[in-house]
């Protein structure tokens, strides 16, 4: 009797243990590998691949990782530079990624795109596990995610992904299979979104007006949980406001921002006051109609941006340190060659040549 126990108990734990490999395996390859048209889904787990600290990390959304170049910031002033940022990051999320990097790293400078101070909430699931997906479990991600998940979401398809992706299997391609266990190629430069393609500024239509320009107290409350870690880590904040056209940034968004900057001590730039003197033209220096920089804008803007916080800061220059050299000097020819054929591209079917006509 003993003997058919210690069997039949062996042949469940079997059991469990082939039905959790084949678990895992399945969630490998289920895992949306965002190496399609929507690459913005590797930035957070690209940050881990990193060798180099940053004396400064950028966080944010959109307007941080399309508009400021880590390349160009090395390539000009030798600055180390990471971005932390996804598609429609909220500040909550923010939060707890920078909380998280600050285990890791020590920057000088923590540069905050405030521009999600106007978004309360997560418009839709997609954007949240952009976010996640990629973060390595810990307590910051669990809270982050209680902090910005959707009504919509389960807790438990996040710890079990396999149960969000299950139904993935029909819309599988080459690159699942390959980059199930294999190492995805990177897609970002230290978390910046590379595009050379052009398209110019045009007229969007204007903004209802609305009856209340407040800002979530949500948002407020996580905003200043941002300063206090910078305080705690010894670590200077800075808060900007990316040269986006669109959406718009009205006076009342401003002055709440400057509000909380004298508050707090803060440095605060809006980058739309500075826009000549950047050298911006938004005619040839955007890729969708001045949602935000292509490469040729965000050049600029990271050489504007550079000055100003190397002088405030006295950021270090580490351009003659063999080992960071290395790392940054490699990646800085990728980059160029990325923008390069990009260019080419686009000139071949005629959209640079053209936009730069028109501005001509």
């Amino acid at each position: 009797m003993k003997t058919w126990r210690m069997r039949r108990k062996g042949t469940v734990l079997w059991a469990l243990a082939v039905f959790l490999c084949a678990a895992f395996l399945a969630q490998r390859v289920l895992e949306p590998k965002y190496m399609g048209a929507v690459v913005e889904g590797n930035f957070t787990e690209e940050y881990y691949r990193d060798p180099a600290g940053h004396e400064l990390l950028i966080i944010g959304n959109c307007e941080s990782y399309e508009n400021i170049s880590p390349m160009k910031l090395w390539e000009e002033y030798g600055i180390t530079s990471y971005i932390r940022g996804n598609a429609n990051q909220l500040i909550p999320q923010s939060y707890y990624l920078l909380k998280e990097a600050l285990k890791y790293e020590k920057p000088k400078v923590v540069l905050l795109n405030i521009q999600a101070m106007t978004v309360a909430e997560q418009s839709s699931e997609e954007y949240n596990r952009m976010v996640f997906d990629g973060m390595k479990w810990s307590k910051d991600k669990l809270e982050g995610i209680l902090s910005s998940r959707t009504e919509e979401e389960s807790l438990t398809e996040y710890i079990f992904p396999v149960l969000r992706y299950h139904s993935r299997w029909q819309e599988l391609e080459p690159e699942d299979f390959l980059y199930a266990f294999g190492e995805k190629p990177l897609k970002s430069y230290n978390g910046y979104y590379l595009r050379a393609d052009i398209r110019p500024y045009t007229e969007f239509p204007g903004q209802r007006r609305q009856s209340d320009y407040s800002f979530s107290r949500k948002n407020v409350e996580y905003l200043e949980r941002i300063a206090a870690l910078c305080r705690e880590s010894g670590t200077e904040l800075v808060l900007m406001k990316a040269p986006s056209m669109y959406p718009e940034w009205p006076e009342p968004y401003e002055e709440q921002i400057r509000e909380f900057a004298d508050r707090q001590g803060l440095f605060y730039v809006n980058t739309l006051l500075y826009m000549d003197e950047i050298g911006l033209d938004m005619s040839v220096d955007t890729y969708d109609e001045g949602l935000h920089l292509n490469v040729y804008g965000a050049e600029k803007m990271s050489v504007w941006l550079g000055r100003e916080l190397k002088k405030r800061y006295d950021l270090g220059d580490f351009r003659s340190q063999k080992d960071l050299a290395e790392v940054y000097d490699k990646r800085l020819l990728e980059y160029q060659q990325e923008k390069e054929a990009q260019r080419e591209e686009f000139e071949r079917l005629g959209y640079i040549s053209k936009y730069k006509a028109q501005a001509e």
